[in-house]
């Protein structure tokens, strides 16, 4: 990419074409030191694509279990058995039956990556309430959702084709985070090495089942752990190439990592500010019409920043729940969420799980439960969020 096409580009308000990863590369490279470019691009792309709305979801964390096959460097979300290996469903019923009263929409629900294959203690958990998994558990859960009324989104690591169809029955979209493609970060001393669910081989094959299935698909980059900025932009196309090709990307989450006590990686500095902002915006450059969102909770001083990187989403917020994987980070105050983003100039709107454009491919019950509480813009009507928001 030359000087003056460069140059062009941060400098015009039109909707540009997408960035390709060599294109980012030297932007970035021929940036560095001095972002704002980068930034007044994005936020022209974003505008030019998502017009003046930021959304977030108003949801309930359900953890339903922080065992997991999988040891990971950075995370303290989870732990070995120790009592009650599930959350059992009387807890989950009740949990979700304060979260609906509070206006919650979105029933989130996350569980460690199959502890039922290194854990007897799961797996004879699981067996004693008739069911062979946790995702068929985690179904189970999503239909005390339905009946409460809420929009179950779950993330449970990597589901095999038949899991992923039990899942697709009751939820509005599923998560899995890409975190990176490189390999290399699976190698010895790097964070992903105890983890061979994070295979990026394995996590792109998920992704790619979960878009021959049509279904809504949340994934992202996790920034700071180590990746070159080579490798996070590679990672940005690997996820724009899987959206090319099925069309069911529906948010694209660009996370900032957090060190956390107790972990390997408890010693390593967090993600540079700058360039966290810098990959948002390179992230809605390649993808002009994604929906970009980055963590509140993770940036509680960098409204603005990531407002002008390009976002368009502030991910789920829970007015009744911390944020179990990190929980050190409150979610913020929706109202002053709020706040924020209106001081921007930007409307904000509260979202199901699924975005309005993917609401067609949810299940036939959770599009006539959407009909009956969204506006004509497809997003949640205020009435329904906003009192227990406050």
């Amino acid at each position: 990419m030359s000087g003056p096409v460069l140059q062009r580009l941060v400098n015009d308000d039109r909707r540009p074409e997408p960035l390709d990863a060599d294109a980012a590369l030297l932007l970035y490279n021929r940036s560095a030191g001095s972002p704002d470019p980068i930034y007044r691009a994005a936020s022209a792309a974003r505008n030019a694509t998502k017009g003046g709305i930021v959304s977030f979801s108003s949801k309930v964390f359900v953890s339903v279990t922080t065992l997991c096959r999988d040891t990971c460097t950075y995370c303290t979300y989870k732990t070995e058995p120790q009592g009650e290996p599930f959350m059992p469903i009387g807890i989950v019923d009740a949990m979700l039956e304060n979260a609906r009263s509070h206006g919650c929409v979105e029933a989130l629900f996350v569980a460690g990556e199959h502890p039922e294959e290194r854990y007897d203690q799961a797996a004879q958990w699981l067996e004693r309430q008739g069911v062979a998994s946790t995702p068929e558990y985690i179904a189970r859960c999503s239909e005390l959702a339905i009946k409460h009324g809420m929009f179950p989104h779950t993330n449970a690591g990597n589901l095999t084709e038949c899991e992923m169809e039990l899942v697709s029955k009751t939820n509005a979209s599923i998560g899995l985070m890409l975190e990176n493609s490189s390999e290399r970060l699976a190698e010895r001393m790097m964070p992903h090495n105890g983890a061979p669910s994070k295979s990026p081989r394995e996590r792109i094959r998920i992704l790619e089942n979960a878009g021959r299935a049509k279904i809504p698909t949340t994934t992202g980059v996790l920034v700071g752990i180590g990746e070159t900025p080579q490798e996070v932009i590679e990672s940005l196309a690997v996820i724009d190439g899987l959206n090319r090709r099925y069309g069911h990307i529906q948010e694209v989450i660009v996370q900032n990592f957090q060190p956390k006590p107790w972990t390997a990686m408890h010693g390593h500095m967090p993600a540079d500010p700058g360039y966290f902002a810098t990959v948002v915006a390179l992230a809605r450059l390649m993808m002009p019409g994604m929906n970009i969102q980055a963590p509140p909770n993770l940036s509680p001083e960098s409204y603005p920043m990531l407002l002008s990187a390009g976002i368009n989403d502030w991910g789920g917020i829970s007015p009744v729940t911390p944020d179990y994987v990190n929980p050190e980070f409150a979610w913020p105050r929706i109202p002053d969420v709020r706040r924020h983003t209106e001081e921007a100039g930007f409307g904000f709107r509260c979202r199901f799980p699924t975005y309005p454009k993917y609401m067609n491919m949810m299940p036939q019950v959770l599009q006539d439960m959407a009909a009956a509480c969204s506006d004509p813009d497809g997003y949640v009507r205020g009435q329904r969020w906003e009192e227990g928001a406050q």
